[in-house]
């Protein structure tokens, strides 16, 4: 069995691609259990952010397991797996654990240590217990991850004065107005993004924020938190009438504004400009939008671009997370290598256990006779006896196995005793 990991992130990917294969939380379920019928994938967990589409699992064989994921990455996206080629990714077991333990970091995210991602990555592995498509192993190694961005996060600046994608896209929108001071603008979407974003905006100075959401009951709660204004997503072009802005983030997976619909908007406010930010990811605004006169349409590749220019400071911390996610990688292995060797232990033990009950239940006619205090003394004398021959061997074997990849010992030790 290895670990393997197959993906696309905001690094490698066009949104265009990216948004495709992005698994949604009411779809979740369902890949999960596509992937593990499939032969190779033993395990599996599905990490499907704004960011990132990442497949993790423990595979039977390392090729073939690739070969399987790719193919159900490119039919979820409806392409063809050449389509993924020159965007796709691979990482198989030393490597695949550095990547989670990064990713898991923040290192590899597009805002460096940003914090959400640590409760993704949690959360995609408590939705694969769920599924029931993720055992033991792999359980392990999202715990160890999440312990690897906690430690990272307080252990280094890599966090200190970082910014969510929901406050970035607020900043985007500030620098590109100039300031929000006075400006009405649109939230689209009550989520945890939709929430970020309309949190960033209670301090900014805008005159007036307006919630949009299919429920209208979050819409409402989220409003009355910021001192904005909820509204059902059906009086949008109503709003978006005298709106400076729109911020858009639903995660609906379907377009919600055409293009036909924005430029209904905007005959009616003509030579007044719209700015529309949109982070979702599949998109929320039609990209055909952006060829509406007056309306500025930025999506998720635009807000890359403008963190890439404010992340300098944080970058010098990826060296000090890179050398606790060594650490934190060398310390896996060898509990990995551990609960891997435990069984063969535990059999090693019920062998002598075996040994010694069986010669004394042999000689159990000649220690008939023995007074309840020598008796005990027998039993603790040769259970002694058994521990102390099968001490070296224990600890050899889990040393062995803590140090290399090599089996060697462990199958010795499992010939010799016929375990």
């Amino acid at each position: 069995m290895s670990v393997i990991v197959v993906g696309l992130n905001h690094r490698t990917s066009p949104v265009e691609i990216l948004e495709r294969v992005t698994v949604p939380r009411d779809d979740l379920h369902r890949c999960l259990h596509d992937l593990a019928k499939r032969e190779h994938v033993a395990e599996v967990v599905v990490l499907s952010t704004c960011n990132r589409t990442e497949i993790y699992a423990r595979s039977t064989k390392f090729h073939p397991a690739i070969a399987e994921v790719t193919e159900f990455l490119a039919e979820h996206a409806g392409v063809s797996p050449s389509d993924l080629a020159d965007v796709i990714y691979t990482f198989h077991e030393d490597a695949a654990v550095t990547h989670l333990f990064g990713v898991a970091s923040g290192i590899d995210s597009m805002i460096l240590g940003e914090g959400e991602i640590l409760g993704q990555v949690r959360g995609a592995w408590l939705e694969a217990e769920e599924a029931g498509t993720v055992r033991t192993p792999l359980s392990h190694l999202f715990r160890h991850a999440v312990q690897v961005g906690k430690r990272a996060r307080s252990q280094t600046a890599i966090a200190r004065g970082s910014v969510s994608i929901a406050s970035a896209a607020v900043w985007l929108a500030t620098q590109r107005l100039g300031t929000l001071e006075g400006r009405k603008i649109v939230v689209l979407g009550a989520g945890k993004m939709g929430e970020g974003m309309a949190v960033a905006l209670a301090g900014s100075g805008t005159a007036h924020v307006v919630v949009a959401n299919r429920s209208e009951t979050r819409a409402s709660e989220l409003a009355a938190r910021i001192g904005g204004e909820p509204v059902a997503l059906e009086r949008l072009p109503e709003v978006l009438a005298d709106a400076d802005v729109l911020l858009a983030s639903t995660g609906a997976g379907e377009i919600m504004i055409t293009r036909g619909q924005l430029e209904e908007v905007m005959a009616g406010r003509p030579g007044r400009p719209l700015l529309v930010v949109d982070i979702a990811v599949p998109r929320d605004v039609d990209p055909d939008a952006a060829r509406v006169p007056a309306v500025t349409l930025l999506d998720i590749d635009d807000l890359k671009t403008f963190v890439q220019e404010s992340m300098e400071e944080r970058r010098g911390e990826i060296d000090n997370v890179r050398v606790i996610i060594g650490e934190e990688v060398d310390r896996y292995r060898a509990d990995s290598s551990a609960r891997e060797v435990a069984p063969l232990v535990a059999a090693l033990h019920a062998r002598g256990e075996e040994v010694r009950a069986a010669e004394l239940e042999r000689f159990a006619a000649r220690l008939r006779d023995l007074d309840p205090a020598t008796r005990d003394a027998v039993e603790s004398l040769t259970r002694g006896i058994v521990n102390k021959l099968l001490h070296d061997p224990t600890v050899r074997v889990k040393a062995a196995a803590a140090e290399s990849d090599d089996d060697s010992l462990a199958d010795a030790l499992a010939a010799l005793f016929d375990l």
